[in-house]
C-alpha cells in the first residue's frame, strides 16, 4: 500500500459530487429517506461557483505561461523593453484572487456536504425510526424461569458492582466491578478477541485511544458528533470506538487491491460522553461513559462489500451463538440508521429481566462514505484509474452489554449467575459467580 501526498487547497470529497451533479433529485430522494431536508439547490450552486472559477483561474494560469514564454522568446532575440513590458501583464494578482474564490466555495461545498448523512443502500426499508426496522431472524429459545428473573444491576449489587465508588472516584454513569464479576467481564472481552483473531481472519490490533479530528473526520463522527465526544486539551479526541482507529489505518493511501479485504479487530475502551441521552438506561451497565467493546472493521472493494458484511454480521452471531444467548437480527430502516451507514444490521439480545430485545451489535456497511473523506482508494486490476474503497464496521461485541446478558440470562434462584462454558477457560476455576450474602 501506498500513501498519497495530499495536494494543496485538496478537499475531501464525501459525496459523489460527479454524480450529484447528474442527478440531484436522487440525492434529495436519499436524504428524504434519512429525514433530511433537500439540500441539492445548495450545493449546486456552491459546485457552480467553484467550476466558475476554476476555469478562470486556469485561464488566467494558461495566460501566465504564454507570456513567460513570450518573454523568454523577447529576451532570447534582445528586445529587452518589450520583456519587461510582458513582466508588467502577468496578472499575478488576478490569479490569486481566482485561487481565493475557489477555496472559498469550495469550502461553502464541503462544509455543506461534511453535514449530510450516508444515503441509504436500495434494499433498506423505509421508516423514521426504530418502529420500522424489519427482523431478519431469531436464534436461540428464552428460557423459561421457575421464579420471577430480575434486571442486571439488582443482581450485579450482589455481586461485585459498585456504582456508589464509581460514583466518588468519576461521577454516574462509570462503574467499578470487583472480584468474579470483574473477571467475568474481562473474560468475555478475552473470549471475544480471541475467536475474532483465531478463527474469524480479522488481524488483532492494538490501536491509539487517542486520535486527532481528522481522524474522526474521516470515519464522520466529526463535525456533526462533537457534543458526544470527549476531547483533551491539546486537541485530540478520547475514540468513542475503535472504528476511528481500525478504519483510519488506511487513510490517505492507495491500497493493492491483491490485499483486500483487509480484515481488523481490536479491543479497546471506548468513551461517550452520551450527549442529548439524559433519562436513558442510567441504570446499571447499559450506557456508560466508559465501556469495553470488541470491534471488527473491513475494507473491501465495492464488489465484495455486501457479503463482507453478511460475513461480519455472522462473526457477531458467532458469540451470541457460543454463548447460549437469545438473540434476533434486525435490518434498520433509513431512519435509524447511524449517520456514516449505507445498511446496518443490529443484533438485539434477549434479556429476560427486562422481558425485552437490546442491542449488542451494529454492523454496518458504509460504502464509500469514510473512504471518500479519508482518501483511500485502490487500483482495479487492469485499470490505470483509482476507486474509493468500501469500509464496513460491526461491535462483536460490546462487553458491558454482553455482561448484561450473561447475568440476566444465567441468573439462579439464589441470586448467583451460572458461567457460560466457553468462558471457563478464562475464569480460573469460576464456574458460578456467588452473591456476597
Amino acid at each position: 500500500m501506498t500513501r498519497t501526498a495530499t495536494p494543496r487547497h485538496s478537499v475531501p470529497a464525501m459525496h459523489d459530487i460527479k454524480a450529484i451533479r447528474a442527478d440531484p433529485e436522487a440525492f434529495d430522494a436519499g436524504l428524504r429517506r434519512r429525514g433530511v431536508a433537500a439540500v441539492s439547490d445548495q450545493i449546486m450552486q456552491a459546485d457552480a461557483k467553484v467550476r466558475e472559477f476554476l476555469q478562470l483561474g486556469e485561464a488566467a494560469a494558461a495566460k501566465r505561461k504564454q507570456i513567460a514564454k513570450d518573454i523568454g522568446q523577447a529576451i532570447g532575440r534582445g528586445d529587452h523593453a518589450r520583456a519587461e513590458e510582458l513582466k508588467e501583464s502577468v496578472g499575478q494578482n488576478l490569479l490569486e484572487a481566482q485561487t481565493e474564490l475557489v477555496e472559498k466555495y469550495e469550502g461553502q461545498r464541503s462544509a455543506a456536504l461534511a453535514a449530510l448523512p450516508n444515503l441509504p443502500a436500495p434494499d433498506v426499508p423505509d421508516g423514521p425510526d426504530e418502529t420500522a426496522n424489519v427482523v431478519v431472524h431469531t436464534r436461540g429459545t428464552p428460557r423459561t424461569f421457575d421464579f420471577t428473573p430480575i434486571e442486571h444491576d439488582t443482581l450485579a449489587l450482589r455481586l461485585g458492582y459498585d456504582p456508589e465508588a464509581a460514583a466518588a472516584i468519576a461521577g454516574a454513569r462509570f462503574a467499578v466491578l470487583r472480584g468474579p464479576l470483574a473477571r467475568l467481564h474481562r473474560a468475555l472481552g478475552q473470549y471475544m478477541i480471541d475467536v475474532h483473531s483465531a478463527e474469524s481472519g480479522y488481524t488483532e490490533v492494538a490501536p491509539p485511544l487517542l486520535v486527532r479530528a481528522d481522524a474522526l473526520f474521516g470515519t464522520g463522527q466529526l463535525p456533526k458528533f462533537e457534543d458526544d465526544l470527549f476531547k483533551t486539551t491539546d486537541d485530540r479526541y478520547l475514540i468513542p470506538t475503535a472504528e476511528v482507529s481500525l478504519t483510519n489505518l488506511v487513510r490517505d493511501q492507495i491500497l493493492d487491491v491483491a490485499t483486500l479485504p483487509l480484515r481488523f479487530t481490536a479491543l479497546t475502551p471506548c468513551f461517550r460522553s452520551e450527549a442529548g441521552s439524559a433519562g436513558r438506561d442510567t441504570r446499571g451497565l447499559i450506557r456508560q461513559h466508559q465501556f469495553d467493546k470488541v470491534e471488527l472493521v473491513s475494507i473491501t472493494t465495492p464488489e465484495q462489500a455486501a457479503d463482507e458484511h453478511e460475513r461480519m454480521t455472522a462473526c457477531a452471531e458467532t458469540i451470541l451463538d457460543r454463548l447460549g444467548l437469545p438473540y434476533r437480527r434486525m435490518l434498520l430502516c433509513a431512519g435509524d440508521m447511524g449517520f456514516a451507514a449505507r445498511k446496518t444490521y443490529d443484533l438485539e439480545v434477549w434479556l429476560p429481566g427486562q422481558g425485552a430485545y437490546r442491542e449488542i451489535s451494529s454492523c454496518s456497511d458504509c460504502g464509500d462514505f469514510q473512504a471518500r473523506r479519508m482518501k483511500t482508494r485502490f487500483k482495479p486490476k487492469g485499470s490505470k484509474d483509482t476507486v474509493f474503497v468500501h469500509t464496513l464496521n460491526g461491535s462483536a461485541l460490546a462487553v458491558g452489554r454482553a455482561l448484561v446478558a450473561v447475568l440476566e440470562n444465567y441468573q439462579q434462584a439464589d441470586g448467583s449467575v451460572i458461567v457460560p462454558d466457553v468462558l471457563h477457560q478464562y475464569m480460573g476455576g469460576v464456574t458460578r459467580l456467588e452473591p456476597n450474602g
